[in-house]
């Protein structure tokens, strides 16, 4: 173990000295994914700049297992980093015209802004809004931000306003990872045979106030007992941190034909084969409404807050008032009904595929080309690097 870690650390440096070797002109364009599963988010704005603009892209990662990383695309060249001391020196001496990254909380904890006229550009890796989720600070220190929707603009200014920052170049964007379920999914209603039964996906967030955590198995007998086929999709943190709730559902159910459980990294195949979510706050909820235009099922357990001054905004956030656009609420106490709620949701699955529908296009930005909207707000940017670019958010 100990060996390989060194090998591991070894690589790491290998890989800031890579990138600190290429001339300083090639530097304009910077990537930075914190975790093998963040490329699905960077690739429809990198697709777009290679077949619109040409431009390379330099694409520097925190995890070994990347696909982009494997397996670069053509224009893109990729630097393994890791998560310790050589990601901190990475971040600490950086030198490029535009870094592009979803990690939130930039110079607030341990990853800085370096000291070099080095642009941050926030691109979202969820539809939530940015002010009950994520700490109070999470944006503060970025230049520009790739805004989901209408939601992210209103709260980043108000939040500007009140504290006084400097402001940022919000552009609108949209959302990548929801233009490509649009792309490979069939929407609406899927087709069942004649005694199929529907089949509802369970998958909540993670945390003590989690569906799974406060409720379990209760949140998924009553759509057994309704005749569904059910397919529970913990959230990877609950395996890591409290494995032995979803142990107990998996041994309850080890009998039940109609009961599975998905822990597969790639969340596709569930998603595109249940007719409803069920979920508490999990962003999930809004690719699968937005993405397949089916309903969703909130079940209310406690908000997840981050930001314990949330309401000094006066916003509701997108995930809490978009619930009754895009599914129905339950209370905690009225689990028992959740069977009879599917029933009904798929009696009437027409309606909401309309109702899902006309939400996604109210919320969010230039739904399938936003790839190309970003492709566009990140080459705007690399034009005024030849003149000084305003950093709207810099150090404290």
């Amino acid at each position: 173990m100990v060996f390989d870690g060194l090998r591991r650390l070894r690589r790491e440096w290998q890989g800031l000295r890579a990138f600190q070797a290429l001339p300083r002109a090639e530097r304009q364009l910077v990537f930075y994914s914190e975790g093998a599963g963040y490329w699905t988010y960077f690739e429809p704005v990198f697709r777009a700049l290679r077949s619109e603009y040409e431009q390379p892209v330099l694409y520097v990662t925190s995890a070994e297992q990347d696909p982009a990383y494997r397996d670069p695309p053509a224009g893109l060249r990729a630097f393994y980093v890791g998560l310790g001391t050589v990601r901190t020196a990475f971040f600490a001496s950086l030198d490029a015209d535009v870094l592009v990254m979803t990690m939130p909380d930039l110079h607030t904890m341990h990853i800085k802004r370096s000291p070099h006229p080095v642009h941050y550009c926030y691109l979202n890796h969820s539809m939530v809004s940015t002010h009950m989720v994520y700490r109070p600070a999470a944006f503060d220190h970025f230049d520009s931000m790739l805004c989901v929707g209408p939601h992210h603009i209103e709260e980043i200014r108000k939040r500007e306003a009140l504290h006084k920052l400097p402001a940022k170049q919000l552009f609108e964007h949209g959302y990548g990872r929801l233009d490509t379920i649009l792309a490979h999914s069939h929407t609406g209603p899927l087709a069942r045979a004649p005694g199929q039964p529907g089949q509802i996906l369970v998958a909540p967030s993670w945390g003590a106030n989690s569906l799974l955590e406060l409720h379990g198995a209760a949140a998924i007998q009553p759509f057994i007992d309704a005749g569904f086929r059910v397919v529970l999709r913990p959230h990877p943190q609950t395996r890591r941190l409290n494995p032995r709730v979803i142990d107990e559902i998996v041994s309850r159910y080890a009998g039940e034909a109609r009961f599975s459980v998905d822990e597969n990294g790639d969340a596709h195949a569930s998603l595109a084969e249940s007719d409803i979510m069920v979920s508490d706050w999990s962003g999930a909820a809004l690719e699968f409404a937005f993405g397949l235009e089916r309903p969703v099922i909130f079940v209310d357990v406690p908000r997840k807050v981050l930001d314990p001054d949330y309401e000094s905004l006066g916003i509701e956030p997108l995930e809490a008032r978009i619930r009754s656009e895009i599914g129905a609420v339950v209370a905690p106490p009225d689990l028992a009904s959740l069977g009879g709620i599917a029933q009904g949701m798929m009696a009437d699955i027409g309606n909401w595929q309309l109702a899902t529908r006309a939400a996604r296009e109210r919320w969010i930005f230039n739904v399938g080309r936003s790839g190309s909207a970003g492709a566009e707000c990140l080459m705007s940017l690399l034009r005024r690097t030849s003149t000084p670019l305003q950093q709207g958010a810099r150090p404290a």
